[in-house]
């Protein structure tokens, strides 16, 4: 199944709520771009978690290009698409490797976001790459997350360095880039325990985690992903900003995006987080990461709706 495909699958949901709500809006096969038209647009957008500020700059791109004109639903369309797409604009980013030795990826997140998972994925990622995967289980504080972990690490040939139930988590990160280092693995990823942006005392600890890591590879952690519940919509903006000042993360994961019909959150966080975004999730399976890439994201998005002409006009 190729990128776009996989993108298909994943905004199954948005795309369902997305075609009928701009069917409503192209009831025949010329449509007049007046005021109501535009409004009905702008609440469709607003709809997927796109956020008001990518709506508004959509919606004046349409009302530029065709107010007071009958228009037909594809060319619409394809001003969205083109202003979407330059929103959302980005590189491919994929992980940073170290030049030399393991490269250490710290991730973090809220409780239940889809971290565990998410690192599985990563894990069969890198292992199909040929990669050794050591992994560090720092969430001492929930058995069942290192249980969880253990388990996965199992099924996929992943080494994993584990602690005593609330044990320090600073020193299973340690013990996990130890481990990695001595034997010559190439990625090491340490989980951490999922916690609220607002709990002050908890992003401390991953201060720490940081810094411990800092201290024994210099230019560690190479990569720090935040993994956002793509269901909590614009709930992750806030997080991704507050887990960035304690952390400096570099990228996020996007995870559960084929759980939600609020698969436009995507653009919100690229446009008002500023961070890549580096993977999306788009299924339970533990190849269901892709690496994220903004045109084959809006077509996907878009692909079926266009399909609703042939509809309206019979």
């Amino acid at each position: 199944m190729g990128l776009f495909d996989k993108f298909k699958r994943g905004l199954a949901k948005t795309t369902r709520v997305l075609k009928t709500d701009i069917r409503d809006l192209f009831k025949k096969e010329g449509q007049l771009v007046g005021e109501d038209f535009l409004d009905g647009l702008f609440e469709a957008l607003v709809k997927t978690d796109m956020g008001v500020q990518a709506a508004t700059e959509t919606v004046e791109e349409v009302r530029g290009n065709f107010r007071g004109r009958v228009v037909m639903m594809e060319d619409v369309l394809a001003t969205i698409r083109a202003k979407l797409k330059e929103l959302m604009k980005q590189p491919a980013e994929p992980i940073r490797f170290a030049e030399t030795g393991p490269t250490v990826i710290m991730v973090a997140g809220v409780n239940g976001c889809g971290k565990t998972t998410s690192i599985a994925k990563l894990t069969k990622m890198f292992s199909d790459d040929h990669k050794r995967v050591v992994l560090g289980a720092a969430d001492t504080f929930r058995a069942a997350a290192v249980e969880q972990l253990t388990i996965w690490a199992q099924r996929l040939g992943a080494d994993i360095v584990t602690g005593e139930n609330g044990a320090d988590p600073a020193s299973v990160a340690h013990r996990a880039i130890a481990e990695a280092a001595e034997k010559n693995a190439d990625v090491c990823i340490v989980d951490t325990a999922g916690r609220l942006q607002t709990q002050h005392n908890l992003m401390q600890q991953l201060t720490k985690i940081n810094r411990v890591m800092g201290k024994q590879i210099p230019e560690a952690p190479h990569e720090v992903l935040l993994v956002l519940d793509a269901t909590t919509g614009q709930n992750g903006i806030s997080q991704a900003k507050h887990f960035t000042e304690a952390v400096q993360c570099t990228g996020l994961v996007l995870a559960k995006l084929d759980g939600t019909a609020k698969g436009g959150v995507a653009v919100a966080i690229r446009q008002q987080v500023g961070l890549p975004v580096k993977y999306v999730g788009v299924g339970e399976q533990a190849e269901d990461l892709v690496l994220f890439e903004p045109d084959p994201f809006v077509d996907a998005l878009f692909e079926e709706v266009g399909e609703i002409g042939a509809a309206s006009s019979t």
